[in-house]
């Protein structure tokens, strides 16, 4: 039995919210799940409780971001006995850091005429 941690889409048309879950890796993406880890918002949004500053450009000026919520204690028991995350989960599990980043392999350039030689 293969166990995978991905993402099951839930949301409105172009407004995509994510459930980061536990499920069975031959199973249909929005299937019902083994456990529900938590949610990821990919659409970058200001914080609502930050306070704005002094002038509207201050707000303009504050970074937005990616929501991510996450039962961590959890997470690191389904890696721990033995979950593979799909990629995409692997790039947020390394963003939030539970993981390593996958190292990407250098890209090669095309030999040319004289090195051929």
């Amino acid at each position: 039995m293969v166990v995978k941690i991905r993402l099951a889409r839930f949301g409105r048309t172009n407004s995509p919210t994510y459930n980061i879950v536990v499920s069975q890796a031959r199973t249909a993406r929005n299937s019902r799940p083994m456990e529900v880890l938590g949610t990821y918002n990919p659409k970058p949004q200001h914080d609502v409780y930050e306070s704005t500053g002094k002038t509207p450009s201050d707000a303009a000026l504050k970074k937005a971001h990616k929501d991510i919520r996450l039962d961590v204690t959890r997470t690191k028991y389904w890696i721990g006995v033995g979950a593979q995350p799909t990629d995409t989960m692997w790039r947020i599990l390394s963003m939030i850091g539970i993981l390593q980043p996958k190292k990407r392999p250098a890209p090669t350039l095309p030999a040319t005429p004289l090195e051929k030689a």
